[in-house]
This record gives structure tokens, C-alpha cells and sequence, in this order.
């Protein structure tokens, strides 16, 4: 498919089209509709899940969401309150907009919103470290921005069977390092630049 600069812009073929394999040649996107082509071949959803050794396990069709939907996008986002992010699926057919529920067996998480200060009000570039005994998870704050699709300001962290965080780091974009000490978990915390302390916003339900 050729890239124009503007709508009226057509780019001739650059070479001969391979028709029996499909190829095919569209002058200009803005083109598409009328052209009945589709770059689409609706290749199924693929999940796969992280093992925690280096590896990951292809579980599309055990999970449900291997649709065949000509997916664009893909985002989680919490909606049930219970600590256990959704995935949104956006797609160009088969429904626009997919929803499906986790039902993965239930593991302690922490969801941290950041308000700055001296930083940016959404607290956007912070890096947040957390401990629990001798494993370390590391994030940076930077909202999920996809096709037609967005996530708030905020960092989701599964935790696992920990039942409490020993050390929570956050190094914000202005320089300034915060730590807090044996922060629970299951909850969503908000945190201000400068402060030495952190408002609860909700507790998980269960």
C-alpha cells in the first residue's frame, strides 16, 4: 500500500503484482473503501502467559479470547474492583469492542496513582520499585496509549502471594526519591509528590 501526503495523491504500481498469491496494489489508503480490499487476513488473538523463567506458554484458545475478530488493539484495566485486571480487545469486526473477564486463580496486586508536585500532576515518568523479601518488580508510570484505546495515569502490580510490600521506592521525573516501609496490599494507593505519608483510594473487593 503506498503512503501519500494527502487524499488526492495517487502512486502508480512498482512492479508487476503476484495475483495468484494475493497480491494486490491500492494507489491510496483513502482508496480502501471503495476498493473491496482488505489488509486483514483475521488472524486469531494470541495470549500468551509469562511462566516467570524466561519463558512464555501460548494459552489463546484455554483463554478464551483467540478471536478471530481482526483484533487492533489490546489493553487491561481493573473494572471490577477486585484487583485482577480485565483485557479490552479493540476490533475492526467481529465487535468492536471485546471484554474479558480474569479468571485467573486471585493473587495480591497494589494500584499506585501519583499526583507531582515539582513533577508533572500525573506523575508520568516516575519509576517505581518494589521488594517484597528477595524479589524486586520494576515499573514506569506511562499511560497505556493504543489504537483507540487508552489506560489512566496509574501502575497495576501483581504481587503474587506477598501480603505485604517491605520497600516501595518512587523516583520521580523532578529527582526526588520517596520510600515507604511495609505497605499493604490489595488496595489502590495515591501518592503526592513531597508527603511522607499515602491516601488509600479503595480497598480491593474480594
Amino acid at each position: 500500500m503506498s503512503q501519500p501526503f494527502n487524499s488526492s495523491a495517487q502512486v502508480p504500481c512498482l512492479r508487476d503484482l503476484d495475483t495468484e498469491n494475493g497480491e494486490f496494489w491500492v494507489s491510496s489508503p483513502w482508496n480502501f473503501p471503495a476498493s473491496g480490499e482488505n489488509l486483514s487476513a483475521y488472524e486469531r488473538n494470541g495470549v500468551f502467559l509469562n511462566d516467570r523463567k524466561g519463558g512464555f506458554h501460548d494459552v489463546s484458545f484455554a483463554s478464551g479470547a483467540d478471536s478471530p475478530g481482526d483484533g487492533r488493539s489490546a489493553v487491561s484495566g481493573d473494572i471490577t474492583g477486585d484487583g485482577m485486571p480485565e483485557l479490552f480487545v479493540r476490533q475492526a469486526g467481529g465487535g468492536a469492542l471485546l471484554v474479558y473477564r480474569n479468571r485467573f486463580p486471585r493473587v495480591h496486586s497494589l494500584q499506585l496513582s501519583l499526583r507531582g508536585t515539582r513533577s508533572n500532576s500525573l506523575g508520568v515518568g516516575a519509576r517505581i520499585e518494589c521488594r517484597m523479601g528477595k524479589r524486586v518488580i520494576r515499573r514506569s508510570l506511562y499511560p497505556v496509549v493504543n489504537f483507540l484505546s487508552q489506560l489512566p495515569a496509574m501502575v497495576h502490580l501483581g504481587l503474587g502471594d506477598a501480603t505485604r510490600i517491605d520497600h516501595l521506592t518512587i523516583r520521580w521525573p523532578s529527582g526526588e526519591v520517596q520510600e515507604f516501609r511495609d505497605v499493604p496490599v490489595d488496595r489502590h494507593i495515591r501518592v503526592r509528590e513531597g508527603e511522607a505519608d499515602y491516601r488509600t483510594l479503595r480497598k480491593h473487593r474480594h
